[in-house]
C-alpha cells in the first residue's frame, strides 16, 4: 500500500493534479466574477428595463436553465467555432503572449474560452434568479419611501432596493459559486485540463483509480469548504449590528 501511495505522489503525478487544480480555481474565480456581473445586470434590466427587458431576461434565463450545461459547453466549443469566420478561429486557437517585462501574459486556449463562456452564461442565469428573489424579499414600502424622498426609480433600485436584496440573496449566490466549482469538471469533455481531466490522466497512466480520484475529491472538498466558510463569514459581517448573534 505504501508503494502504491508513493507511486501516486511522485512529483510528476502530484504536479499534474496540482496544475489541474490551479486551472479549476482560476476558471472558477473568473466565472464567479463574470457570472455575478452578468446576473446582476440581467436582474437590473428585468427591474428597470420595462416589458422588453423583462422578456429578454426571461428568455435568457429560461433557455439556460432548461438546457443541460454539457450541451451548452458543446455548443460553445463546436457550434461557435463552426459559425465564426475561419480567420478568427485560427487566431483563437493559435498561441499568443503579451510580454510584460517581468513575465508573459498568455492568451487562453480556445477550450478555456469556450468553458468560460458556457459556465458564465449558466451561472449568470441562476444568479439573476437569486438576486430577483432577494429583490422580492425587500418590502415594497422601501421603494415607495425612496420615491417619496425624490429619488428616481433607477436611483431607488440602485441605492435602496439592490443593497438589501443582495444581503438577502448572498448565501444563495454563494451556493451558485459552489456549484460553479463543481461544474468546472464538465469542461474536461471539451479538452480543458482542469482537475478532473488531470485525475483521469493520472488514473490512466498509473491504474490507481482510488488514489487519483480520491485526491481530486479532497481538493474539490477543500475548495468548496473554503468558499463556503468565506461566504458565511461575509454574511455575518454584513448583518445589521442588532441582528448579529
Amino acid at each position: 500500500m505504501d508503494q502504491l501511495v508513493g507511486d501516486l505522489l511522485a512529483p510528476r503525478y502530484l504536479a499534474w493534479l496540482l496544475q489541474g487544480f490551479g486551472v479549476t480555481l482560476a476558471l472558477s474565480a473568473a466565472v464567479c466574477l463574470a457570472g455575478t456581473a452578468l446576473g446582476l445586470a440581467a436582474c437590473s434590466l428585468c427591474e428597470v428595463g420595462g416589458e422588453a427587458g423583462r422578456r429578454a431576461v426571461a428568455g435568457y434565463v429560461g433557455l439556460v436553465r432548461n438546457t443541460p450545461l454539457l450541451v451548452q459547453l458543446f455548443v460553445w466549443y463546436f457550434a461557435a467555432a463552426a459559425l465564426l469566420p475561419r480567420a478568427i478561429t485560427v487566431w483563437l486557437n493559435a498561441p499568443h503572449a503579451l510580454n510584460l517585462g517581468v513575465g508573459a501574459l498568455y492568451w487562453p486556449a480556445y477550450e478555456t474560452l469556450a468553458g468560460f463562456c458556457g459556465l458564465t452564461l449558466y451561472a449568470g442565469a441562476y444568479i439573476a434568479e437569486e438576486a430577483r428573489a432577494g429583490i422580492n424579499g425587500v418590502r415594497a414600502a422601501q421603494r415607495g419611501a425612496a420615491l417619496a424622498l425624490g429619488l428616481t426609480p433607477v436611483q431607488a433600485f440602485r441605492h435602496i432596493v439592490l443593497p438589501q436584496a443582495l444581503r438577502l440573496a448572498w448565501l444563495p449566490i454563494v451556493g451558485q459559486y459552489l456549484n460553479t466549482i463543481k461544474n468546472t469538471s464538465l469542461t474536461m469533455t471539451i479538452g480543458l485540463a482542469e482537475l478532473s481531466y488531470a485525475s483521469r490522466q493520472v488514473e490512466t497512466e498509473t491504474f490507481k483509480t482510488f488514489q487519483a480520484f480520491g485526491i481530486a475529491t479532497l481538493l474539490y472538498v477543500g475548495a468548496v469548504a473554503a468558499v463556503e466558510m468565506a461566504g458565511q463569514a461575509l454574511a455575518r459581517r454584513s448583518r445589521p449590528a442588532g441582528s448579529r448573534r
